[in-house]
């Protein structure tokens, strides 16, 4: 028998939060968090985390439950969620996914080897070092990664070398062994659900949302954080809203400044994450142009399901 889960994605400051709570609500279920920034524990106001008042309505999972400075990636959030998925579904609960990370949902929707086959950002990195040092750079980075792959590879194939190295940063794991563990089955139905705002409404959303986070002390939390002794070299901290106000505090720019950088870089983050969801046609999309819209989203997902 097929069972379903339902997955609720889209841009950042687009209303995840409030329609994935409010449908949990009506199926008295929980709420697996698809944010790779969330499940940190004290990064609140720059990720914006649900209010502990909706943290308290219905439960989630893989938010506040890591330090900083611990890593975590796409395969364990597959793995994990995978876990409570199931054990949701035993109790005859559909679980709501809720995020805006493309690479967790794909690993989770379709299996981390499918989900590993591209990473935009990892791909211009390693572009950029390919571009900067050489190709010669690059297959050492594979040695040290996983000399089995680079074993097999000559450092003139740099895009299969490329690859490899995409597949470790994301996975945590060599090729080889994503490739030989990959044997997924399931018989679970993820049936997804995105919103999509007309682009300058988004844009307008994103602006306020900066100027908020601000307004609830932003910097603060960020001062904080650095003096807890997790630096801004962590992956963790390399986090739109966080790197720029670490660089109005290093005195590289006023807060002015700073706060006009987060709303671009947001904004541009924005269109990333678009890009990549449109790329999956199985998305049914939510066509939104107003705040009322939002309203109506919990119930017209529970009639598709």
């Amino acid at each position: 028998m097929e069972r379903v889960v339902i997955v609720i994605l889209g841009p950042t400051a687009s209303g995840k939060t409030f329609s994935g709570i409010e449908t949990a609500k009506k199926l008295d279920t929980e709420i697996i968090s698809a944010d790779s920034r969330q499940i940190y524990k004290y990064l609140n106001i720059g990720t914006a985390k649900p209010e502990p008042i909706e943290l308290n309505a219905v439960k989630h999972h893989f938010i506040d439950e890591l330090a900083p400075d611990i890593d975590f990636n796409a395969s364990k959030f597959e793995i994990d969620s995978l876990k409570i998925i199931t054990e949701l579904l035993d109790k005859d609960k559909i679980p709501v996914v809720v995020g805006g990370s493309g690479l967790y949902i794909r690993a989770l929707v379709n299996g981390i080897f499918d989900a590993a086959e591209a990473d935009e950002g990892l791909r211009k990195h390693f572009l950029a070092i390919k571009e900067e040092k050489g190709i010669e750079y690059l297959y050492k980075e594979l040695e040290k990664a996983d000399p089995v792959s680079s074993a097999k590879m000559l450092p003139q194939n740099w895009k299969r070398v490329m690859r490899a190295l995409e597949v470790f940063y994301v996975t945590g794991k060599p090729i080889w062994q994503v490739q030989a563990e990959y044997k997924r089955k399931t018989n679970i139905k993820f049936v997804q659900f995105g919103l999509n705002w007309n682009r300058d409404v988004l844009y307008d959303r994103i602006n306020r949302r900066a100027d908020q986070m601000i307004e609830n002390g932003l910097i603060d939390e960020t001062k904080k954080i650095l003096s807890m002794g997790y630096g801004k070299e962590l992956n963790s901290m390399n986090t739109v809203g966080y790197k720029e106000i670490i660089s109005y505090l290093e005195g590289e720019y006023p807060l002015e400044t700073a706060v006009e950088l987060i709303k671009r870089n947001t904004r541009r983050f924005a269109k990333r994450q678009m890009t990549w969801f449109r790329k999956d046609q199985t998305i049914n999309w939510f066509e939104l142009s107003k705040p009322e819209d939002l309203i109506s989203v919990p119930d017209k997902i529970l009639k598709t399901v």
